[in-house]
Order: structure tokens, then sequence, then C-alpha cells
């Protein structure tokens, strides 16, 4: 395997989340209750961490999609909460990461898709969105019985890969996930999707671009 890694955080990194939109909007009369539930999904998977609660990246986003159900006073059905949680395994890519992708491997970079996606999840959305021929492997945090940011979830692919933690990057549209793969040894690259600014408080990786374009370029020259 080539020393030089690459793990790609997934979910809003790699796949284009304001698909659900109107799945939220149909359900829930509002599209801007995706990004609740996404923040509140995030939220619940980091308690979890810190209070050693053993769950999934699923069932977590169930409870989510039920505690806003409650706030809105609505009533969902078993089979609504399933449709929707179905369209997050058919998100497509952002329009940037299959031409990055495909510089990065011409480029001779170990391609590995990193997620907080169950491993089944994380198998679906990689195929459905037509990205498997782009990634060397793909690896779920689910194996480990953890989450990102947690020092453990970075050490898990460290082992996995059997690389040394200083020659693998972490690209990611979250400063927290970057902020952890940065405390845990790796390096790191911050895909700013969102226009907001770096948490000051967390550790500020070396490269930082508004497209993932401009995220493989610079790690190409960087290795140069």
């Amino acid at each position: 395997m080539n020393h030089q890694v690459i793990l790609f955080d997934i979910n809003e990194t790699v796949l284009n989340l304001s698909i659900l939109k109107p799945t939220f909007k149909q359900y829930f009369g509002d599209e801007s209750h995706m990004d609740r539930w996404f923040s509140m999904l995030l939220h619940s998977s980091t308690v979890c961490l810190v209070t050693d609660v053993q769950t999934d990246f699923k069932s977590l986003a169930l409870a989510a999609l039920k505690s806003i159900a409650g706030r809105l006073a609505l009533t969902l059905s078993d089979d609504d909460y399933a449709n929707i949680l179905k369209t997050l395994a058919s998100l497509p890519a952002h329009s940037d990461i299959i031409p990055a992708l495909v510089k990065l491997r011409a480029a001779g970079f170990t391609l590995i898709a990193f997620s907080n996606s169950s491993t089944s999840l994380l198998s679906s959305q990689l195929s459905n969105a037509g990205l498997n021929e782009y990634f060397d492997d793909a690896i779920s945090v689910e194996s480990a019985g953890t989450f990102k940011p947690s020092n453990n979830a970075y050490q898990y692919a460290v082992k996995k890969l059997a690389v040394p933690a200083k020659d693998i990057r972490l690209v990611a549209a979250h400063d927290w996930d970057t902020h952890g793969a940065l405390s845990a040894g790796l390096k790191a690259a911050f895909v700013d999707r969102f226009g907001a600014p770096y948490n000051p408080l967390y550790i500020k990786p070396d490269i930082i671009a508004s497209t993932m374009e401009g995220i493989a370029e610079q790690i190409i020259k960087s290795n140069r």
C-alpha cells in the first residue's frame, strides 16, 4: 500500500446531504429541519462517546428524527422513518469529488472512505453514489465501537491500514473531525463547504480550501 494515505470523511464532505431537504419538508414541513437533525445526530454521537453508551449511527439518526417529530407534535409511522433514513443511503457526491479523487489517485495516493456510518450504510452510500471505483477501501468506526472524533476512531484506522499516523491525512468538512485527526497524530485537510469560520480552539490543519479540487491540488503540492 502506498505510504501516502488519505482518509475521506463521507457525510457532507464527500456526499451532499442537501438532497435530503425535500424529504424533510415532506415529513416535517420545513427543509431546515434537515440541518437540525444532522446536528442532533452528531451531538448525540458525541454524548454516547464520552459516556460510554454503545450504539450505532443508524439508531442515533432514528432517535434524532423522533425527537424532531415530537417537538413538532407530529406522528410519523415506522415506514415514514424508514423512508427518511433510506434516502441517507442514496446521497449524491458533491460535484467536485470525482475530479479530485481522480487527480489524487493519478498522483499515487491511496484513498480510503472513513465514516461514522455503519459498515452496511457506508457500503450502500459509496455504491449508490458511484464511488466504489475511486476508493481503495472503506473503513467504518462501527467495528471499533466508537465514533469520530475520539482518538480511538483514528487509531483504529491507523492500525487497520498498518501505516504510521504521520503518513495518513484526513480530509473533512467538519473542523471537529480535522481537529480530532490532528489530535491523534494524523495530518488533516479542511474543505470549507459552509463558509463558517474554523473553530479557533481547535488545532488548525496546514491545508484548507473551499473546494475538494483545491484540497487535492494542495495535497499533491505538499508531497512533491
